[in-house]
């Protein structure tokens, strides 16, 4: 019988090579791919991060737990659009123009994947323009920027300005985060959603798409 609470226990653990082998495992026994994911995958994953926004588990502890999800992921991702799972959203994510950050951007891009998105990962140094074409290119339903600079925080709202001159505010939601990032500054650029930390991202992400 396919061990689902073992792949969570195990993504929680960051135990990377059980995790594999408990999704190889499940996979050989015919186990739904939607169930290997939400059941094993995200509810570890979930979790994960509310260790993580209880000061429970800090960076270390995420970075190692979302790589044995990762490579859960890798084995059970091929077999989703077969069984028809949908992703819960579609997020395009980056660290703003002027700002090579990536660390905290990563985490939230981890986080989001363990939530069910699928990630459409910008990089860093994003400018507006890279923005706007995630969204016609992709199709996102979310952008979801970072910045860890004052100086860089501006760029948030350059970003937000230049996709309403585009004519596709409408079409996607806002989500801001970083170090220097306010729920107040969220407000004050038109922002439609803010994080204080990556676990809060993927759960605020959700509340967007309307999945929470």
């Amino acid at each position: 019988m396919a061990d689902l609470e073992g792949i969570a226990e195990n993504v929680i653990r960051g135990q990377a090579p059980k995790v594999k082998a408990l999704v190889e495992e499940a996979i050989a026994e015919n186990v739904n791919a939607g169930d290997i994911l939400r059941e094993g995958l995200i509810k570890g994953m979930g979790v994960v991060g509310e260790k993580f926004k209880n000061n429970e588990f800090y960076v270390p502890e995420v970075l190692i737990a979302a790589r044995a999800m990762k490579m859960g992921m890798e084995l059970v991702r091929p077999l989703l659009a077969d069984a028809g799972v949908e992703p819960v959203g579609k997020i395009a994510l980056g660290t703003v123009k002027g700002d090579l950050h990536d660390i905290g951007k990563n985490l939230v891009g981890m986080m989001l994947e363990g939530a069910g998105f699928e990630v459409v990962d910008l990089g860093i140094d994003v400018s507006p323009e890279q923005f706007i074409s995630s969204i016609t290119e992709h199709e996102v339903q979310v952008i979801a920027m970072s910045a860890l600079l004052t100086t860089t925080m501006p760029s948030m709202k350059t970003t937000i300005d230049a996709i309403s001159e585009a004519g596709l505010r409408d079409n996607v939601k806002v989500l801001i985060g970083g170090a220097p990032v306010t729920q107040k500054y969220a407000d004050e650029i038109g922002a439609d959603g803010y994080a204080r930390d990556a676990a809060s991202g993927a759960d605020q992400a959700k509340v967007l798409v309307g999945v929470a």
